[in-house]
Protein backbone atom coordinates (compact mmCIF):
# COMPACT_ATOMS: atom_id res chain seq x y z
CA UNK A 1 0.00 0.00 0.00
CA UNK A 2 1.27 3.51 -0.33
CA UNK A 3 1.44 5.68 2.97
CA UNK A 4 -0.49 8.26 1.89
CA UNK A 5 -3.17 9.26 -0.45
CA UNK A 6 -2.24 12.66 -2.59
CA UNK A 7 -1.70 15.37 -0.96
CA UNK A 8 -1.95 13.78 2.51
CA UNK A 9 -5.56 14.52 3.43
CA UNK A 10 -6.35 10.92 5.04
CA UNK A 11 -3.08 9.89 7.07
CA UNK A 12 -3.75 6.08 6.69
CA UNK A 13 -5.55 4.15 4.10
CA UNK A 14 -7.64 1.29 5.42
CA UNK A 15 -7.09 -1.74 2.19
CA UNK A 16 -7.82 -5.53 2.17
CA UNK A 17 -6.04 -7.98 2.02
CA UNK A 18 -3.67 -8.56 -1.50
CA UNK A 19 -4.45 -12.09 -3.36
CA UNK A 20 -1.04 -12.07 -4.26
CA UNK A 21 2.30 -11.00 -3.36
CA UNK A 22 3.52 -7.78 -5.42
CA UNK A 23 5.80 -4.76 -5.60
CA UNK A 24 4.05 -1.69 -6.23
CA UNK A 25 5.53 1.86 -6.78
CA UNK A 26 3.41 5.53 -6.35
CA UNK A 27 4.54 8.68 -7.36
CA UNK A 28 2.73 12.52 -6.71
CA UNK A 29 3.55 16.26 -7.10
CA UNK A 30 1.54 18.61 -4.80
CA UNK A 31 1.80 22.38 -4.42
CA UNK A 32 1.45 22.11 -0.86
CA UNK A 33 2.34 19.02 1.61
CA UNK A 34 -0.11 19.18 4.15
CA UNK A 35 0.18 16.29 7.07
CA UNK A 36 -2.51 16.45 9.83
CA UNK A 37 -3.71 20.14 8.66
CA UNK A 38 0.03 21.35 8.61
CA UNK A 39 2.18 22.37 5.93
CA UNK A 40 5.60 20.73 5.90
CA UNK A 41 7.08 22.74 2.84
CA UNK A 42 6.13 26.31 3.92
CA UNK A 43 3.17 25.84 1.50
CA UNK A 44 5.34 25.48 -1.35
CA UNK A 45 5.25 22.04 -4.07
CA UNK A 46 6.64 18.61 -2.93
CA UNK A 47 7.11 16.04 -5.28
CA UNK A 48 6.77 12.19 -3.40
CA UNK A 49 7.31 9.21 -4.33
CA UNK A 50 7.32 5.63 -2.45
CA UNK A 51 7.96 1.81 -3.19
CA UNK A 52 5.26 -0.54 -1.39
CA UNK A 53 5.31 -4.72 -0.94
CA UNK A 54 2.19 -6.64 -0.02
CA UNK A 55 1.69 -10.29 0.10
CA UNK A 56 -1.73 -12.61 0.28
CA UNK A 57 -1.61 -12.86 4.17
CA UNK A 58 -2.18 -9.06 4.50
CA UNK A 59 2.03 -8.57 5.54
CA UNK A 60 2.68 -5.12 3.84
CA UNK A 61 6.28 -2.71 4.14
CA UNK A 62 7.16 0.32 2.39
CA UNK A 63 9.26 3.68 2.31
CA UNK A 64 7.51 6.62 1.02
CA UNK A 65 10.18 10.17 0.65
CA UNK A 66 9.10 14.03 0.02
CA UNK A 67 10.67 16.90 0.35
CA UNK A 68 10.23 19.20 3.58
CA UNK A 69 10.95 22.89 4.45
CA UNK A 70 10.01 24.55 7.44
CA UNK A 71 11.28 27.93 7.13
CA UNK A 72 10.83 29.92 4.47
CA UNK A 73 14.47 30.77 4.33
CA UNK A 74 15.60 27.29 4.71
CA UNK A 75 17.24 25.00 2.41
CA UNK A 76 14.68 22.46 1.11
CA UNK A 77 15.08 18.76 3.21
CA UNK A 78 13.71 15.43 2.66
CA UNK A 79 11.46 13.11 4.95
CA UNK A 80 12.23 9.60 4.75
CA UNK A 81 9.38 7.34 6.00
CA UNK A 82 9.79 3.31 6.43
CA UNK A 83 6.45 1.32 7.46
CA UNK A 84 4.91 -2.14 7.99
CA UNK A 85 2.15 -3.92 8.87
CA UNK A 86 -1.15 -5.97 8.87
CA UNK A 87 -4.38 -5.33 7.01
CA UNK A 88 -7.49 -7.42 5.61
CA UNK A 89 -11.13 -8.13 5.33
CA UNK A 90 -13.46 -6.91 3.03
CA UNK A 91 -16.77 -5.12 3.51
CA UNK A 92 -15.22 -4.47 7.42
CA UNK A 93 -11.66 -3.73 6.97
CA UNK A 94 -8.57 -3.62 9.38
CA UNK A 95 -5.34 -2.52 9.46
CA UNK A 96 -2.21 -2.35 11.88
CA UNK A 97 1.50 -1.71 12.11
CA UNK A 98 4.18 0.82 12.68
CA UNK A 99 5.79 4.09 11.11
CA UNK A 100 9.04 5.39 11.29
CA UNK A 101 9.69 9.16 10.16
CA UNK A 102 13.42 9.83 9.47
CA UNK A 103 14.70 13.55 8.85
CA UNK A 104 17.78 15.10 7.79
CA UNK A 105 20.12 16.02 11.03
CA UNK A 106 18.82 19.85 10.65
CA UNK A 107 15.52 18.71 11.92
CA UNK A 108 16.79 17.27 14.96
CA UNK A 109 13.69 14.91 15.60
CA UNK A 110 13.52 11.60 14.20
CA UNK A 111 10.09 9.29 15.70
CA UNK A 112 7.80 6.80 15.43
CA UNK A 113 4.40 5.42 15.84
CA UNK A 114 2.23 2.43 16.04
CA UNK A 115 -1.12 2.72 14.29
CA UNK A 116 -4.78 1.01 14.06
CA UNK A 117 -7.57 1.47 11.65
CA UNK A 118 -10.69 0.35 11.42
CA UNK A 119 -13.09 0.73 8.47
CA UNK A 120 -16.81 -0.28 7.21
CA UNK A 121 -17.91 0.62 3.62
CA UNK A 122 -17.06 4.59 2.92
CA UNK A 123 -16.07 5.31 6.46
CA UNK A 124 -13.00 4.50 8.46
CA UNK A 125 -11.09 5.64 12.11
CA UNK A 126 -7.35 5.89 12.59
CA UNK A 127 -5.42 6.18 15.59
CA UNK A 128 -1.73 6.61 15.85
CA UNK A 129 -0.06 6.91 18.82
CA UNK A 130 3.73 7.96 19.51
CA UNK A 131 6.12 4.67 20.57
CA UNK A 132 10.07 6.21 19.85
CA UNK A 133 11.61 9.68 19.35
CA UNK A 134 15.52 10.40 18.58
CA UNK A 135 15.82 12.74 20.86
CA UNK A 136 14.54 10.93 23.82
CA UNK A 137 12.47 12.35 26.02
CA UNK A 138 9.07 12.14 25.10
CA UNK A 139 6.80 8.93 26.35
CA UNK A 140 5.55 6.13 24.52
CA UNK A 141 1.72 6.78 24.39
CA UNK A 142 2.50 10.55 25.02
CA UNK A 143 1.13 12.09 21.86
CA UNK A 144 -1.57 10.96 19.68
CA UNK A 145 -3.60 11.45 16.65
CA UNK A 146 -7.36 10.58 15.99
CA UNK A 147 -8.64 10.65 12.43
CA UNK A 148 -12.09 9.75 11.11
CA UNK A 149 -13.29 9.53 7.46
CA UNK A 150 -15.19 9.52 4.57
CA UNK A 151 -15.02 8.48 1.08
CA UNK A 152 -17.96 7.76 -1.70
CA UNK A 153 -17.72 7.62 -5.51
CA UNK A 154 -20.57 9.58 -7.17
CA UNK A 155 -22.21 8.25 -10.76
CA UNK A 156 -19.16 10.72 -12.28
CA UNK A 157 -16.27 8.71 -10.81
CA UNK A 158 -15.26 11.21 -8.52
CA UNK A 159 -14.46 10.91 -5.18
CA UNK A 160 -15.48 12.90 -2.61
CA UNK A 161 -13.49 12.60 0.73
CA UNK A 162 -14.26 13.96 4.57
CA UNK A 163 -11.94 14.31 6.59
CA UNK A 164 -11.31 15.32 10.51
CA UNK A 165 -8.16 15.10 13.06
CA UNK A 166 -7.34 15.75 16.54
CA UNK A 167 -3.61 15.91 17.56
CA UNK A 168 -2.22 15.97 21.17
CA UNK A 169 0.63 15.65 23.25
CA UNK A 170 3.99 16.61 23.95
CA UNK A 171 5.87 15.67 21.08
CA UNK A 172 3.55 17.01 18.67
CA UNK A 173 4.30 20.39 20.44
CA UNK A 174 7.65 20.78 19.75
CA UNK A 175 7.97 19.00 16.83
CA UNK A 176 4.91 21.15 14.96
CA UNK A 177 5.16 24.29 17.04
CA UNK A 178 1.78 24.86 18.35
CA UNK A 179 1.07 25.86 21.55
CA UNK A 180 -1.68 23.93 22.09
CA UNK A 181 -3.51 20.37 20.78
CA UNK A 182 -5.63 21.13 17.24
CA UNK A 183 -8.34 19.89 15.26
CA UNK A 184 -7.87 19.51 11.03
CA UNK A 185 -10.68 19.08 8.95
CA UNK A 186 -11.13 18.49 4.88
CA UNK A 187 -13.07 18.07 2.55
CA UNK A 188 -11.65 16.38 -0.94
CA UNK A 189 -12.56 15.58 -4.34
CA UNK A 190 -10.51 13.28 -6.59
CA UNK A 191 -10.44 11.28 -10.12
CA UNK A 192 -7.75 10.13 -12.52
CA UNK A 193 -4.67 10.83 -10.35
CA UNK A 194 -6.26 14.75 -9.65
CA UNK A 195 -7.30 15.57 -5.99
CA UNK A 196 -8.45 19.12 -5.08
CA UNK A 197 -8.88 20.03 -1.71
CA UNK A 198 -9.77 22.63 0.91
CA UNK A 199 -8.20 22.00 4.32
CA UNK A 200 -7.91 23.93 7.99
CA UNK A 201 -7.31 23.89 11.19
CA UNK A 202 -8.82 25.77 14.26
CA UNK A 203 -5.83 26.89 15.43
CA UNK A 204 -5.25 30.92 15.98
CA UNK A 205 -1.94 33.29 15.96
CA UNK A 206 -0.76 32.81 19.54
CA UNK A 207 3.09 33.66 18.10
CA UNK A 208 3.70 30.06 18.19
CA UNK A 209 6.31 29.24 14.48
CA UNK A 210 3.49 27.52 13.24
CA UNK A 211 1.58 29.81 12.20
CA UNK A 212 4.13 32.04 11.29
CA UNK A 213 3.52 34.03 7.72
CA UNK A 214 5.39 31.68 6.42
CA UNK A 215 3.59 28.32 7.56
CA UNK A 216 0.05 29.96 8.11
CA UNK A 217 -1.36 27.13 9.44
CA UNK A 218 -4.15 29.08 10.73
CA UNK A 219 -5.76 29.55 7.79
CA UNK A 220 -7.66 28.01 5.26
CA UNK A 221 -5.56 26.09 2.10
CA UNK A 222 -6.06 25.09 -1.34
CA UNK A 223 -4.60 22.12 -2.71
CA UNK A 224 -4.08 20.61 -6.08
CA UNK A 225 -2.18 17.18 -6.69
CA UNK A 226 -1.57 14.92 -9.06
CA UNK A 227 -0.56 11.17 -8.29
CA UNK A 228 -0.06 7.42 -10.08
CA UNK A 229 0.62 4.17 -9.40
CA UNK A 230 1.94 0.95 -11.27
CA UNK A 231 3.25 -2.53 -10.42
CA UNK A 232 6.52 -2.82 -10.85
Amino acid sequence: MSKFIPINIVALVVMSAPVHSEWSANANLTNNYIWRGLTQSTNEPAVQGGIDYSDESGFYAGTWVSNVQYESDDVYSYEHDLYFGLSGGEDFTWDVGYLYYNYDSGAQFDFGEIYGSAGYFGFSASVNVLANSQPDGFDFGSTYYLASNYAIELSSGVELGLHVGYHDGDFQKSFNGTSTSYWDYSVSASKSGFTFALTDTNLEDDGSFAVTSARNNDNIKFLISYGVNFNL
